[in-house]
């Protein structure tokens, strides 16, 4: 485990086909010194290994709202990764709402000034949707840094292993020294 000193970076997983490769995100993000914790969409924790996310982060997976007086199972977030983000995901997020655990995060970080990197996944037909393209202007106009996924053909598979799962890392690098020292 890193240095307890180390920033924070929540990992927000969506619900997709190459969910599963999360690992390779949080394996990145260790050796840059961030410590990790992963919220899931409800809908992704069907495709993701959940006892070997936590054996990799050390943190429970969140995916749901915790009661009044529950401990807080993860340090405040420092920075936000948001991979693979879903058509789904991107368009209620750009709306405000605030539906599950990892959309109220991702709605609150606006207001509490968190870095926050995207990196889409969805195929042509959904990115062809006006609602994405306004949904991704309104997300740059907060602040967001939207990553570079070209979105894949409908119904193939969405090409995994040209998922680029660091590139989130490379949009949060520049805030990396400045979560780390506030």
């Amino acid at each position: 485990m890193t240095d307890q000193r180390a920033p924070f970076l929540y990992v927000i997983v969506c619900a997709s086909g190459i969910a599963d490769g999360v690992g390779t995100l949080i394996a990145a993000a260790h050796a840059e010194g961030w410590r990790v914790g992963v919220v899931a969409t409800p809908n992704a924790l069907g495709f993701i290994d959940r006892e070997a996310v936590e054996a990799q982060t050390g943190y429970p997976i969140r995916s749901a709202w915790r009661t009044p007086g529950a401990p807080r199972p993860l340090p405040p977030a420092d920075a936000i990764a948001v991979a693979p983000a879903t058509f789904n995901t991107i368009n209620k997020w750009a709306a405000g709402t605030s539906d599950t655990l990892a959309l109220g995060i991702l709605c609150e970080a606006y207001g509490l000034g968190i870095p926050t990197a995207v990196q889409p996944y969805l195929n042509s037909a959904q990115a062809a949707h006006p609602a994405y393209a306004e949904s991704l202007a309104r997300l740059r106009s907060m602040g967001v840094m939207i990553g570079d996924y070209v979105p894949h053909q409908p119904k193939a598979n969405g090409a995994p292993d040209t998922y680029n799962w660091t590139h989130v890392l490379d949009l949060l690098r520049p805030t990396r020294h400045q979560a780390h020292t506030s």
